[in-house]
């Protein structure tokens, strides 16, 4: 499929918004929900397999517009040096149950433990697919995770959140969350109505509403994202408050929606976006100071 819109698969697939994908040689494998798909981008072209177009088109929401999205967000200097880096990072309009799951499990965890933890949850719940000569697992459904206990949840490295996702599945399957109807509501609704699940605090909300449920408007809230807010837009805030969560390692409820809802305010209805690419520059921008670092002290250690 030849791409007439801006577009990076490798950024996009690594900047932390999936849990599910691997780069083998130069193609992606991925699950999304009970469909395995691998896919690479050589040039302008997207090839692919395990999938058609529209549903390469619809994950990756190459509907989005980038530009005008960008003209809405580029509002200082920090989101245009993100943009610049990685422009064609897509929002993946992931399948609702699995990234509500995938986010509960991602709660304190790093990136290669929720991996983990969802690749044990799909081996032990979910259907084996074949696909290119490899085994793979489609995401559990509610329904059989609804079915497990709460030892066999815990077996999957899940810990205290396997409380909080066989809760939710057996809510989900009561009929106690409607997605569709949840796209449809004004945001705060939406956002109040998802907390009211085991295990979702206002973070794995607002990833809910951004990643899965076309909510761009979202700007979930983590610790990077507290760091990114406080060092580059410090000056929206009063002192006090920004000395406060300067000395402390997490936020209060209060504090989140204090963070979250400049977030929204300023960079608007793609707020999300902006979020997405803030994050994943900041991240990478630490990382290449830490290599720094870590290379000026093997180098002292040297002479």
């Amino acid at each position: 499929m030849r791409l007439d819109v801006p577009f990076d698969l490798d950024v996009t697939l690594c900047c932390g918004q999936v849990f599910r994908w691997d780069k083998r040689g130069e193609w992606w494998f991925g699950v999304v929900g009970d469909r395995v798909l691998k896919i690479r981008q050589v040039d302008g072209v997207l090839e692919f397999a395990g999938a058609d177009a529209a549903f390469v088109q619809r994950y990756f929401s190459l509907d989005h517009d980038l530009q005008r999205i960008s003209s809405e967000i580029g509002k200082d200097a920090h989101v245009r040096a993100a943009l610049s880096e990685f422009w064609g990072l897509r929002i993946v309009r992931q399948p609702p149950w699995e990234c509500l799951v995938s986010f509960i499990c991602a709660t304190y965890k790093s990136v290669a433990a929720i991996r983990q933890m969802l690749l044990k949850l799909s081996a032990r719940f979910g259907e084996k697919v074949a696909f290119d000569g490899c085994d793979f697992y489609a995401f559990p459904t509610a329904e059989r995770l609804a079915k497990s206990s709460l030892a066999e949840l815990e077996g999957c490295g899940l810990g205290y959140r396997a409380k909080y996702v066989l809760e939710t599945a057996r809510m989900f399957c009561a009929g106690s969350c409607d997605f569709e109807a949840l796209r449809k509501m004004p945001y705060d609704e939406a956002k109040k109505a998802l907390r009211e699940l085991p295990g979702v605090g206002a973070k794995v909300a607002d990833c809910m509403l951004l990643f899965s449920l076309d909510r761009l408007d979202a700007f979930p809230v983590d610790v990077w994202v507290k760091r990114i807010v406080l060092k580059y837009y410090a000056g929206h805030f009063e002192e006090a408050f920004v000395k406060k969560l300067l000395c402390q390692k997490g936020f209060s409820d209060a504090d989140y929606e204090r963070l979250g809802g400049f977030g929204r305010r300023y960079f608007g209805v793609y707020a999300g976006y902006a979020q997405e690419y803030l994050y994943h520059y900041e991240r990478l921008l630490n990382r290449k100071i830490e290599k720094g670092l870590r290379g000026i002290e093997q180098e002292a250690k040297r002479a």
